[in-house]
C-alpha cells in the first residue's frame, strides 16, 4: 500500500459518516415538525367537530326561542348571521378567518343566552332545557378541544422556530399554526355573581 492510501481511506469514511449522519439528522428534524403538526391538525379536527355540533344545534334554538320571544328578532338574526359566517369559513380553509367567525357566534350566542333569561316561561320549557343543556355540554367540549389546539399548534410552533429546525421548516414551508385566542372583551370579562 502507497503511504497515503490509509489516511485517504479514513478521510472517506469520515466523510461518508458526516454525509450519513447529517441526513439521519434532517430527516429527524424533518419528521418531528411532521408528528408536531399532524398532531396539531388532529387537535383542529376535534374543534371542528365540536363547532359543527353547535351549528346543528342552533336552528333548534333559534326556532324554540322564537315561540317565546318573537320580538327579540335582531338577537335571532345576530345568531342566523353569525352562524351562516361559521359555516361559509368552514368550507375555506383559513384557520384565521375561522376563529373569527366562530368567536362571533360565541359572542351572538351569548347575546340570546342573556335575552332569553327575561323570559321565564321559555326557562321553564323542556324542550329548551334540554337544548341549553346539550349546547353548554357542547360549549364545555369546544372548550376543551382549543385547549388541547393551542397546545399542539404551541409545540409545533415552537419546534419550527427553534435552531435548526427551522431552517428545516423553511426549507420544506412548514407554516406556523394560527392559535385560538380570545378577540371579544366580553369573554375576558369576569362573571357576576349576584345573591
Amino acid at each position: 500500500m502507497p503511504p497515503g492510501e490509509p489516511s485517504m481511506y479514513i478521510l472517506l469514511i469520515v466523510i461518508v459518516l458526516a454525509v450519513l449522519f447529517g441526513v439521519i439528522a434532517l430527516a429527524s428534524m424533518y419528521n418531528g415538525l411532521v408528528r408536531l403538526k399532524k398532531l396539531a391538525e388532529n387537535a383542529w379536527s376535534q374543534i371542528d367537530v365540536q363547532l359543527k355540533r353547535r351549528c346543528d344545534l342552533i336552528p333548534n334554538l333559534v326556532e324554540t326561542v322564537k315561540g317565546y320571544a318573537g320580538h327579540e328578532r335582531s338577537v335571532l338574526e345576530n345568531v342566523t348571521k353569525a352562524r351562516s359566517r361559521v359555516l361559509d369559513s368552514a368550507s375555506g380553509g383559513d384557520v384565521g378567518a375561522r376563529i373569527q367567525a366562530e368567536n362571533g357566534l360565541s359572542g351572538a350566542l351569548r347575546g340570546l343566552m342573556i335575552q332569553v333569561e327575561a323570559y321565564p316561561q321559555l326557562m321553564a320549557n323542556e324542550n329548551f332545557k334540554a337544548l341549553q343543556d346539550e349546547l353548554a355540554g357542547t360549549e364545555n367540549k369546544i372548550a376543551f378541544a382549543r385547549q388541547q389546539y393551542n397546545d399542539d399548534a404551541t409545540q409545533y410552533n415552537t419546534k419550527r422556530e427553534l435552531f435548526p429546525t427551522n431552517i428545516v421548516a423553511n426549507l420544506f414551508n412548514f407554516a406556523a399554526q394560527t392559535l385560538w385566542s380570545i378577540t371579544d372583551a366580553a369573554e375576558r370579562e369576569v362573571p357576576k355573581v349576584q345573591f
